[in-house]
């Protein structure tokens, strides 16, 4: 019986191997997006040029995502509308493309609660060396605060992305 136990699990973990790195259809190239739409409830970020999508991709959020980021250390990923204001190929994490979250609103709401608001909100991949996991990490919410794809997803996000595109993150 544990022969069969060691076959079944076998397997199943060649099975997940694969689906983590099974490739997905690439996104057209030249593509370039002027929105971007995160739903935190389904964990899909969306890429659109003119209203049109040109793709979705899987991702993971923060470790506490249900509802709006209300301070610095929550695990929340925030919600509303917000610019990609730059960009970071030296983060901590595969490429990191800046959201310009805290809004002026939301540091004056967060001081009169006398937190901080909190910042580094980023969309990115896998952290440095975990790449080889792909997939894998969108089954736990497992970031601070931002929003993880695969390096392979990233690297097209990146090449799509440019600065000043506005992203909508919805509950």
């Amino acid at each position: 019986m544990s022969k069969i136990w060691l076959v079944t699990l076998v397997i199943v973990l060649a099975a997940l191997a694969m689906w983590s790195r099974w490739p997905m259809s690439p996104l057209a190239p030249g593509a370039r997006a002027d929105l971007l739409v995160v739903r935190k409830a389904a964990r899909r970020l969306d890429l659109y040029q003119d209203g049109v999508l040109l793709k979705s991709y899987v991702g993971c959020l923060g470790r506490h995502p249900i509802g709006p980021k209300e301070q610095q250390g929550d695990g929340k990923t925030p919600e509303g509308e917000y610019t990609i204001d730059y960009r970071k190929s030296d983060s901590s994490f595969y490429r990191a493309l800046h959201i310009s979250y805290p809004s002026h609103t939301g540091q004056v709401a967060a001081q009169s609660r006398g937190v901080e608001a909190g910042g580094l909100v980023m969309v990115h991949g896998m952290k440095n060396g975990l790449g080889w996991l792909g997939r894998i990490h969108v089954t736990v919410d497992w970031t601070h605060w931002c929003v993880a794809v695969t390096d392979a997803e990233m690297n097209e996000i990146w090449r799509a992305v440019p600065d000043g595109t506005r992203i909508i993150l919805k509950p």
